[in-house]
């Protein structure tokens, strides 16, 4: 039977068939001998073969991935972590504050969304919150920062359900995938979107202001018959891998438009002359923040470990 991954906990998998039955199956030791070296080898989103029934089922085969997207491993270092396989679109979750998403943390996930060829959006959610004339000025500089990149912005506040039946409308008939930092909002925002999930949230901690993890795996949530979502484990890190020092910049939709322009072809947009993306820095072409996130990612210790590995 074919069927797809909607769980992965490491040594089992829940698989939906194609028919619709929902199986617990075993995951054959052999997967973690082939390919990427990763944590999980089955990740949720992915096609299976399985064999067996109700009472004891196995995966045995891996179908072919459309695409995923994958972060460096929390625990080991020469590790990566699958977060989800054959996605359609990747939604951002992110928040100004209560707790705040950071930029930089907005970027990466941007950036390895852009390198697996997964179509991404934002998603600001706790709008609610941001009333004073400081938020607002936020709001307005993140606007600045990520439309002038090209993203798609959609504003939600999960407590009074704004911005709910927008995000229906972008998600439907595709494979969503959903991440963020804990605490912002996404666990709400699914709970909205699938009433009948029923998600567990968690409050933010007092002493710091920022979210606990509330979802331990990843998991595919039927939305409608055709519209999927793909909860992630709240992230406090992103870490990057696989990426090569000359793609970053690839990696920036706004850089690789204007490095067309740049006089050489493996211009790193740093100090070469007849630099068009350093030219248009500051500009309309080019957020000041979004080159200096670039210029940030290129000169990270992570980033150089893996150039040298």
């Amino acid at each position: 039977m074919k069927g797809r991954v909607i769980r992965s906990t490491g040594s089992f998998a829940t698989v939906r068939t194609e028919s619709g039955l929902t199986l617990e199956c075993t995951i054959r030791g052999i997967f973690r001998l082939k390919g990427i070296r990763s944590t999980n080898p089955v990740a949720v989103g992915d096609w299976v073969e399985i064999k067996g029934d109700a009472g004891e089922s196995a995966i045995t085969e891996i179908y072919p991935r459309e695409n995923y997207i994958i972060r460096k491993s929390i625990n080991l270092s020469k590790e990566s972590h699958i977060l989800a396989a054959n996605i359609d679109q990747a939604f951002v979750i992110a928040t100004l504050h209560s707790p705040r998403t950071s930029l930089g943390f907005v970027d990466r996930l941007l950036v390895t969304c852009e390198a697996y060829h997964i179509p991404v959006s934002i998603v600001l959610n706790k709008t609610d919150l941001y009333t004073s004339e400081k938020d607002k000025k936020n709001v307005a500089h993140f606007y600045a920062v990520y439309r002038e990149a090209g993203y798609r912005i959609i504003e939600t506040s999960a407590e009074h359900a704004i911005g709910i039946e927008t995000l229906k409308v972008a998600m439907r008939g595709k494979v969503n995938l959903f991440s963020g930092h804990s605490g912002a909002g996404k666990s709400s925002l699914i709970n909205l979107l699938a009433p009948g999930v029923n998600l567990r949230t968690g409050a933010l901690s007092s002493a710091h202001n920022k979210g606990q993890h509330t979802t331990t795996f990843a998991e595919l949530h039927e939305l409608f018959s055709d519209t999927w979502i793909i909860d992630t484990p709240g992230i406090k890190e992103f870490g990057m891998v696989n990426m090569e020092k000359h793609e970053l910049g690839g990696y920036f939709p706004e850089i690789a438009a204007l490095s067309e322009d740049c006089k050489f072809n493996n211009c790193l947009h740093v100090s070469e002359p007849g630099c068009a993306v350093r030219e248009n820095a500051g500009t309309d072409k080019l957020h000041a923040r979004r080159y200096e996130s670039y210029l940030g990612m290129l000169e990270s210790d992570e980033l150089k470990k893996i150039w040298k590995d």
